[in-house]
């Protein structure tokens, strides 16, 4: 009898991850003979041992399907949400990996799920992860899949607005999902034709910003379009943050109670004042400007719908190459897109780890040498 490989999807759902669960289920049943049992809602479901076979009629027409078919959650093996508190339960996960006689568990998601998958592993499961993630924040792969269609959602939602900004002489800011990295707001803001951009990798004066768009107003444009990362902050704040944060690591290293409990509660409160900081920044550029400013949260707008040809591609691409490294024995692994390849790289080095826009990216380049302002000068 071939092996028998268990499939999960945590996290944020995504486009493609149908499209992932289908080329690694038909590529298991087809070329290797194995079987493939989907555990639904994430880690929560492989605890609570809530399965379904997947096999070629579960596996049909979901190409195209967003979403995912096994449902997903964030839950986490370590802190388990049970009857209002939060417990281990990596135990059990290790027990019914076990129960199924599973040779291979693959854990489809982004840097939570790699972090969660990573720990599995370290409890003696035999693991496999895909990439997936609309933010393309996973390390050590060129792309994720969910990130083209998402691009391609926020994208459309710009040109759109390009129409009413125009039309009403206004600044219309775009806030567009991404807490630690700019890669949606940034690719989003460069194929829309986006005026100003704001990612979390360069923190913003929002003087700079209200001048870019003072100044195309001197010029006869009186209408500005700005693509604003939910993550992104002033040079104030994260100034602020990233000296807090210094503090945190450097009371829990020493030991001290009373310092680290502190220090943290000075975090939670810079996290909570930075909430809603984009309504606050469409307000101030009103005031800077003078100009009628609207705002637009496109939120988990981009999450949904078909996924686009390419992801599509993407995910039977790294699925197929998944089960693949499953049959010639390698686990521990994430398998990675390098280029056209499909490349096995160890968990110890994805987990833990968030990929972020270098300052100096061909795609940041590309917006300084349009002139466009993304908020440092």
């Amino acid at each position: 009898m071939g092996k028998t490989i268990g499939i999960l999807t945590a996290g944020g759902d995504s486009p493609g991850l149908n499209a992932a669960i289908r080329a690694v289920g038909k590529s298991a049943i087809w070329s290797y003979g194995m079987r493939v049992v989907g555990f639904k809602d994430g880690f929560r479901g492989l605890m609570e041992n809530r399965t379904i076979w997947l096999d070629s009629d579960a596996l049909s027409g979901i190409l195209t399907v967003g979403g995912t078919i096994l449902g997903t959650s964030r839950d986490k093996p370590h802190r388990m949400p049970i009857g209002g508190q939060e417990l281990d339960m990596t135990g059990v996960i290790v027990e019914n990996y076990h129960k199924h006689q599973l040779d291979a568990l693959v854990c489809l998601g982004g840097g939570g799920t790699h972090k969660n998958a990573y720990r599995l592993l370290k409890a003696g499961l035999n693991i496999v992860t895909l990439p997936k993630t609309i933010d393309n924040d996973v390390a050590k792969t060129d792309i994720s899949f969910g990130f083209d269609t998402a691009m391609s959602i926020a994208t459309e939602a710009i040109d759109r607005l390009h129409s009413t900004a125009h039309s009403h002489h206004r600044i219309i800011v775009v806030e567009i999902m991404g807490h630690n990295s700019g890669w949606l707001s940034l690719g989003a803001g460069l194929a829309g034709g986006a005026d100003v951009i704001l990612i979390p990798e360069i923190p913003y004066q929002i003087e700079h910003v209200a001048e870019a768009i003072r100044q195309r107003s001197r010029g006869g444009k009186g209408f500005s379009i700005v693509a604003v990362a939910e993550g992104s902050m002033s040079v104030d704040t994260a100034r602020a943050l990233k000296a807090t944060r210094k503090a945190v690591k450097q009371a829990k290293r020493s030991k001290d109670n009373k310092a680290y409990k502190e220090a943290q509660k000075e975090l939670k409160e810079l996290e909570a004042r930075h909430t809603g900081n984009t309504l606050r920044l469409t307000h101030e550029l009103e005031r800077l400007t003078t100009l009628e400013s609207r705002l637009t949260i496109l939120g988990h707008l981009q999450r949904g719908g078909t996924p686009t040809p390419y992801d599509r591609l993407l995910a039977t691409r790294l699925g197929t190459a998944c089960t693949q490294c499953i049959n010639e024995g390698i686990g521990g692994v994430m398998i990675a897109a390098r280029g056209e390849k499909a490349v096995p790289v160890p968990l110890e080095k994805v987990a833990g780890k968030c990929k972020v826009v270098p300052p100096d990216h061909p795609w940041v380049l590309t917006a300084r040498d349009l002139g466009l302002c993304l908020g440092d000068c």
